[in-house]
């Protein structure tokens, strides 16, 4: 029993911790533009960075 102690506050903080976080990422916004992230991931912007063509063509050391 003296565990419960321990573990009561311990989880009312963790839980305050994590209901803290969540209203951080509220007031900041992250959750905002659900729709544009998510079409965003699924449209191609074409070749990634760099010359991809180069680095097929060229010969292996």
């Amino acid at each position: 029993m003296n565990i419960l102690i321990v573990l009561i506050p311990v989880s009312v903080c963790l839980g305050a911790a994590g209901l803290a976080a969540c209203l951080w990422t509220l007031r900041n916004g992250q959750y905002d533009d659900l729709e544009g992230d998510a079409a965003r991931i699924l449209l191609e912007n074409g070749a990634p960075n760099g010359d991809t063509q180069q680095r097929d063509t060229e010969e292996p050391t």
